[in-house]
């Protein structure tokens, strides 16, 4: 039998022990791993709700995009259509994961020309309107934490994450690394604004990815609860 060249064995070593090496770098990193904060966790339910679908929406069992378009919603169309592109088309797959626009009773007409708008003939199962009276809206919205608050037509371009416990995600410490380095006051993100795109395809997809990745790890039974920081949800209380 030919010897095989040592150039040869060296080259089939290294691509062998390359991705080994590569996947014992990335597992500590799992132990590293936070959740998503909790900043609010009783979140009202959609109760005394309409709906465009044939079904009861409620944000209970679901992983909720939550938003308020208010009065007009056709004036909303950039943060629908941010919203639709950079966010649902990108997690529609994800299970259990849905879109809830929340509006005044009167405007289902315009809800379905704004899905006419925006949706581009693509799948929207998992996007719903929500549609309730003045004080139920604004029950729920009250409900959130906010530094944001509804106009007079029900409107905030602010979207929030709401988990399957009627949990609001979000930051408790937005600060980038730098605002870190240099010891600056901690602030939270309670919410995601529509309209800034590099903060819905940055900041709220990362923290969607964050969440999902806590659910999938409770299924496989890997997840310590205990690493929520429950004391800190208690100071932003």
């Amino acid at each position: 039998m030919k010897k095989m060249p040592l150039k040869t064995i060296l080259v089939l070593g290294i691509l062998f022990f390359l991705p080994v090496l590569f996947l014992l770098m990335l597992y500590p990193s799992t132990h590293n791993y936070n959740p998503l904060d909790i900043v609010d966790d009783s979140v009202g339910e959609l109760q005394f709700f309409s709906s465009n679908s044939d079904e009861q929406v409620q944000l209970k069992d679901h992983i909720t995009i939550l938003g308020f378009l208010g009065n007009e919603p056709l004036d909303h169309v950039i943060a629908a259509s941010n919203l639709k592109e950079l966010v649902y088309d990108k997690f529609k797959g994800f299970k259990t994961f849905q879109i809830v626009i929340v509006l005044p009773k009167g405007t289902e007409d315009k809800a379905l020309q704004l899905q006419k708008e925006i949706n581009n003939y693509e799948d929207m199962r998992f996007w719903y309107y929500a549609f309730g009276e003045p004080n139920d809206i604004a029950k729920v919205f009250n409900s959130l934490k906010s530094e944001e608050s509804l106009d007079e037509n029900f409107f905030t371009d602010h979207v929030f994450i709401i988990d399957k416990d009627l949990a609001q995600r979000g930051r408790i410490d937005d600060r980038e690394d730098k605002e870190l380095e240099q010891n600056k006051t901690a602030y939270p993100l309670y919410s995601y604004d529509c309209i800034e795109v590099a903060e819905v395809k940055n900041k709220m997809s990362d923290d969607l990815r964050i969440l999902f990745t806590e659910y999938r790890q409770k299924r496989k039974g890997k997840f310590d609860s205990s690493s929520r920081r429950a004391e800190d949800l208690k100071e932003t209380k």
